[in-house]
């Protein structure tokens, strides 16, 4: 993950119901998704895989990283050319996928078998769905990675006079009151209390800030996460009325752990 890349992070077991999957660009801390120890803690899955090259040396190093591969199954990606009569790209791969995880449908009806297990991802044969499931998946991404253009303007204003500074969190009325003199606004209970992995995300950020003054960039971000996970929850309907499409007509991969 130190060069141009990205990556899905999802852990192999989890204690609660399941709503642990994060797109990254970055390397990951093992809580990035829970506290709880071995249970919750994400694996990281690079989107592709570059060659050790040092940097020490710039014009070998620029030459080598130019030969990244596709972190994806050879046998995988052959079996979806032949259904799909064409070849998806890594990425649209890695955004069907990352539309499946955040389907409520689909963690509900697996829950039990995504808390012993990594999740096993069922793949359409209708390229029609594979690439809507995929368009809901790009704009989730989008959104985590804090890149899309929906986030602006953000939904959640800062108001109030003072030193900007985390004390004592209270929730009331879409109101979260950093101190008692200024408070961020806009923020409905629904997006207050959602989680990712074991964390309340909104929550959870002022909360890694108690006792620390808020920058300009920090309230602005902030006012990001709040917008980004908005839309999540309006992307996850959508998502919804498209799962059980999906599900009519699977693909059945075959022995696909033996060939790569």
């Amino acid at each position: 993950m130190i060069d141009e890349n990205m990556g899905l992070i999802v852990p192999r077991q989890v204690l609660s119901n399941f709503r642990h999957a994060l797109c990254v660009n970055n390397i990951i801390n093992f809580n990035a998704l829970d506290t709880a120890g071995r249970f919750g803690s994400g694996c990281l899955f690079p989107l592709h895989l570059y060659p050790h090259t040092e940097k020490g040396d710039l014009f070998k190093y620029k030459k080598e990283i130019q030969k990244k591969r596709p972190n994806i199954s050879h046998v995988f990606l052959q079996t979806l050319s032949e259904v799909y009569k064409k070849e998806p790209t890594p990425e649209d791969i890695l955004y069907y996928i990352y539309g499946v995880l955040y389907s409520n449908i689909y963690r509900a009806k697996y829950s039990e078998f995504l808390k012993t297990d990594f999740p096993r991802i069922p793949f359409t044969k209708n390229y029609k769905f594979f690439k809507g499931m995929g368009e809901y998946g790009k704009k989730l991404v989008d959104l985590h990675l804090l890149k899309s253009k929906d986030l602006d303007p953000p939904i959640a204003k800062f108001e109030g006079k003072g030193e900007n500074k985390v004390e004592r969190l209270t929730y009331e009325k879409a109101k979260v009151l950093i101190n008692k003199e200024q408070h961020f606004e806009g923020i409905s209970e629904q997006v207050w209390k959602y989680q990712i992995g074991g964390y309340q995300v909104c929550d959870k950020w002022l909360k890694d800030r108690k006792g620390q003054r808020l920058s300009l960039d920090d309230i602005k971000h902030y006012c990001k996460v709040v917008t980004a996970i908005k839309n999540t929850i309006e992307i996850q309907n959508k998502i919804d009325n498209l799962y059980p499409e999906i599900e009519k007509e699977i693909i059945e991969f075959k022995n696909l752990k033996n060939k790569q």
